[in-house]
């Protein structure tokens, strides 16, 4: 499974990437904060949804700490989509929030 730090997402945008960050965090949790530009798919949702995901496109999984974006980035991956970890999730994340 492919993973990065929070740290280095953060860089990432900072430096003006554009990086396709799913959350997958319940309502309450995202809505208390997170990170500009996510896309929220609940990780009860995910299989319902990857209809939603182009397995073209890199996708960063994100969770409170890392647990349930570890779930959903080995889900994606036997599912043919190219998806990386963000270890430490929202707990390590220093960077803005909404």
């Amino acid at each position: 499974m492919k993973e990065v730090t929070a740290k280095e997402v953060q860089q990432r945008l900072a430096n003006g990437e554009k990086l396709n960050l799913i959350d997958v965090r319940e309502v309450d949790e995202v809505q208390a904060g997170h990170i500009p530009g996510i896309t929220h798919i609940p990780l009860g949702l995910l299989e319902f949804r990857t209809h939603e995901l182009d397995k073209n496109i890199p996708y960063i999984m994100v969770c409170r700490s890392g647990g349930r974006s570890g779930q959903a980035t080995k889900y994606l991956q036997s599912q043919g989509f190219d998806v990386t970890n963000m270890t430490g999730g929202m707990l390590s994340w220093e960077g803005k929030v909404e």
